[in-house]
């Protein structure tokens, strides 16, 4: 429809072109604007050393993580000590009673609120990492990799010493405890007649050893890993096992 059409069709209405026009403008100007971001704003309770908590929102510090709270790290003098703990009470002592504004930037897997967290014009998660109290992680955010490397330069808090990062810690966590709730691996055949073992190797091979194996009184078998017990050779063979070499 040409403008002339349009003019014609909104006058028998009432309304200018002009006026429809500024309308729509309006409108498409608003759909164009991002989502405002969520700020909080409070005095902050702290849980540990990158996690506070607002009123009734949990709060994961952006682009920082501290060690956890039972996690030991070294001092300057090899002596441990609980560096999350350390984080803890100097974020505690840092913001004590001062009102925070945080800015939102999603949640996490735990349904926390990722953000943040300034004291005035103090960045805390800046300040956390440049004191050693927080390693950057980079993985969420490359915003306080300078701070880290002042830190690390000065060898201050958790570089004074040695300190796993804390993503590392916590997976080896996770590791030892699946560990611990796996079967226990066992050299002893379920059944008399199926006593071929078919173990998988630290290169992911798969190899089953007879009785007469040099190797058979020390291999275990941890089903867990997809490794398991044969009755014959074509049992093994048919389940991608290969024959040991010392067999």
């Amino acid at each position: 429809m040409t403008s002339g059409l349009w003019r014609r069709a909104f006058g028998r209405c009432g309304l200018s072109f002009a006026a429809v026009l500024a309308v729509l403008t309006m409108v498409s100007s608003a759909c164009a604007q991002p989502a405002a971001a969520t700020t909080i704003r409070g005095v902050a309770r702290v849980v540990d050393g990158d996690t506070l908590v607002i009123a009734e929102t949990r709060i994961r510090l952006r682009a920082v993580d501290a060690p956890e709270r039972s996690q030991s790290c070294t001092d300057a003098r090899g002596q441990l000590r609980l560096a999350g703990e350390d984080a803890r009470l100097a974020l505690t002592a840092k913001i004590a009673g001062q009102e925070l504004v945080c800015v939102a930037h999603g949640h996490d897997a735990h349904g926390r609120m990722v953000a943040a967290c300034a004291m005035g014009a103090e960045d805390l998660g800046a300040w956390l990492v440049r004191f050693g109290y927080a390693f950057a992680y980079r993985s969420f955010g490359r915003e306080y990799i300078a701070a880290e490397d002042e830190a690390r330069a000065a060898r201050r808090g958790l570089w004074a010493g040695r300190c796993e990062p804390p993503w590392e810690w916590r997976r080896t966590q996770r590791r030892e405890e699946s560990s611990a709730s796996a079967p226990p691996a066992s050299s002893a055949a379920p059944h008399p007649g199926c006593a071929i073992k078919g173990n998988v190797s630290a290169r992911g091979e798969r190899i089953y050893h007879l009785r007469s194996s040099r190797t058979y009184a020390a291999t275990r078998i941890d089903e867990s890993r997809g490794e398991r017990w044969f009755c014959t050779e074509a049992e093994a063979r048919a389940a991608g096992f290969r024959a040991a070499r010392d067999r």
